[in-house]
This record gives C-alpha cells, structure tokens and sequence, in this order.
C-alpha cells in the first residue's frame, strides 16, 4: 500500500513538473501575417523655453516657416529664431488588424542640437510606412522620461538625468488607415515560431494533430503549416484562439550566455560538461611607491634636501588546486562545483571558455 502511494506521488510529481514547463502555442508562435509595421515621420517640438535647436540648425528654422506659410504666415526663414523649437523624428509601431480612429503611442526624439524636449508639445505630424503611404498622424505634449536643469556657461552647474531629449507620447497618434493583412491562404495557415528550433516545431505540429487530426505539419524550424478545419473556415478567430491555448512542451537548446560589460552569465538546462579537472588560482602583486626627504646636517657648510624614492612590492597567491567535475552533469552541479572554488562571475566566465577550447563544455557559447 505503501508503495503505491510512493509511486502516485512520484507520477503526481512528474505530471506537475511537465505542466509547468509547457507553454502555450499562443506564447511561442506567432500568426504569419499578423505582424506589426514601423511608421516614421519628421515633425517639430514647440514650447522648449530656449532649450530648441540652435540658430545653426536650418533644417529646424526652415520647417518652421513652412509651418507658418501654411496658416498663411509668409515670412523668410532668415529673420526666423529657433530657440523655442526642436527638429524630431516620430516613430511608432502599428500592431496588425488596428482600426482607423483607434490609438497608438509614439516615441520623438531630437535629430538637432536641442537641449531638451522637456515641456514641448509636438505639431501635427504625418506617419508613413514603408510604402510612403500615411497610416497615422501623431500629435501633442512630449513626456520624457528625465530632466535637464541649471545653468550652463561659466559658473554654472548642470544637472542631467536619462536623456532629456527623448521623450513618448501616450497614445499620441491617431490611426488614419488600416493595413490589410491575410491569415489564411487557400485554406491553409502558418504560425512562426519566435524561438526556432526543429524539436520545438515537429512537438507544436504534434500536439495540433493530437486534437486536429492530420492538419499541421512542420515545415522547416521556424514555420509549421496548419489546415484549418471545415468547421473552422468561417471562424477563423476561434480556431486561431483554440490552437492557442494548446499547451506545447518546447525544446531549449544548450546555450550558455555570457555579458562581459555587466558580468552576467545566462545558461539553460540543457547544457552538460564532460569530465574536466579544472585549477584555479589568482596572484596578486601590490607595488607600493613613498618618498622620503634626506635633510644636510645643522652644520654642514654646503648642502640642499634630496628626495629618495622608495619601492615595496608584496606578492600574494591563492593556493589553487585541481577539482574533478563529473562527466555530463547538469548545470546546476557545474555551479555548485565551480561556486564551491570561490570564483567570482568574471573569472567563472573565463572558466567556461576554457571549458569550449578544451572540448568539455557541450553547449553553444555565446559571448556579448
């Protein structure tokens, strides 16, 4: 009785640890043609309080005079100042099937030599697409995420924080036209993986076909080609929402990540390590510099003070020693064995690459 009540835990268990690590078809896919589109448009920033763009930039004092010919303000652009305004570039990104009428933010940012966007409000600016065409026009007060303050010039102080000449506008553009996009062509759909992987692809064709019978194939690792249904064909939207709440296990890759810059190391579980003595050890050499002044006696007839450099240098090395890693372990018993040597991230990673030279690290390193 015992026993069996042991091993319902055990497979209780191992159901539980299987239900954590699946993922949704929703949250590892995506739709081929539902994708976002980049927009762009050139536009100006008023109201910066002498923070604009300089004099010298006449980009920003030409638009500024087309701005104004078009209320039917003629003025040559020489007699025009700039202080007030900044020249900007808006960007944003058009998520697929959005509606004309509906919102989408925007980010604006200083092409001239502004101080900062602080307080400026945006003017009526066009966004195109690839196509040149306007899909949204972007317009009002520019929110960045710092500040810039004081005086600068000779006795001033400055006080930056972030970029102050970067700033976003919630909801700032309006959608002025749709993009059309296709789902489904000829019957037929295809979702891309965001991570591909051929193991990854045959288990999300699998898992399709073991509620859709013979409908999803794998195509290659990034793409898998699902047949929708009969029942489906004028409900495309709920067959998309079914296939994705379909759980999928998905297959990681031994991949070991190093940051140099921020001494940040990111592995999966997959990597395994073959069996490797490895040594580690540190010297530390400390040179010390002082000075010391040699004085002439109270009676000497002639003399002057000499300075005599003096040179201490210490020497200092860690008993290193070599400990034996098992063959294949995970990684979890890799970082234990190296955490137990005392070695810091950086000379870890340091570790690592010697572990690929050597040939014992079976995993792809990639280093940033």
């Amino acid at each position: 009785m015992q026993g069996r009540i042991f091993n319902a835990l055990i497979l209780a268990g191992l159901v539980l640890a299987t239900a954590c690590d699946a993922a949704r078809i929703k949250d590892l896919t995506v739709v081929e043609g539902g994708r976002e589109n980049q927009l762009v448009g050139y536009g100006i920033v008023s109201g910066l309080a002498g923070d604009g763009d300089s004099s010298t930039s006449f980009y920003t004092v030409q638009s500024i005079a087309n701005a104004l010919q078009r209320f039917g303000v003629n003025i040559p652009a020489s007699v025009v100042k700039s202080k007030n305004v900044a020249a900007v570039m808006v960007t944003a990104d058009i998520p697929p099937f959005i509606k004309p009428g509906q919102r989408i933010d925007v980010t604006v940012s200083s092409i001239g030599d502004a101080k900062a966007l602080q307080g400026g409000v945006l003017l009526q600016t066009p966004l195109l697409g690839a196509d040149n065409t306007v899909y949204a026009v972007a317009q009002g007060p520019v929110a960045i995420g710092g500040f810039l303050g004081g005086t600068s010039g000779p006795g001033g102080a400055v006080v930056q924080k972030n970029h102050p000449t970067v700033g976003t506008i919630s909801g700032g553009a309006i959608v002025e036209r749709e993009i059309e996009m296709k789902l489904v062509e000829d019957g037929e759909m295809r979702l891309l993986l965001l991570n591909p992987d051929f193991t990854s692809a045959a288990r999300v064709a699998e898992a399709i076909n073991n509620l859709y019978p013979n409908i999803a194939l794998a195509a290659d690792s990034t793409a898998v080609r699902v047949r929708v249904p009969e029942m489906f064909l004028d409900r495309q939207v709920d067959f998309i929402s079914a296939l994705g709440s379909i759980d999928v296990i998905p297959d990681t890759p031994a991949r070991i990540v190093i940051n140099e810059r921020t001494g940040t190391i990111v592995a999966t579980a997959n990597v395994r390590i073959s069996k490797v003595a490895v040594s580690h050890g540190s010297l530390t050499i400390t040179v010390a510099s002082t000075l010391s002044a040699s004085q002439p006696g109270a009676f000497a007839e002639a003399g002057q003070t000499v300075v005599l450099p003096s040179t201490q240098t210490d020497v200092v090395e860690k008993q290193g020693g070599f400990r034996v890693i098992e063959d294949l372990p995970s990684i979890e018993e890799v970082t234990t064995a190296l955490n137990a040597m005392g070695v810091s991230t950086r000379e870890m990673m340091s570790i690592f690459q010697a572990m690929k030279r050597a040939g014992a690290l079976q995993a792809e390193l990639v280093i940033n």
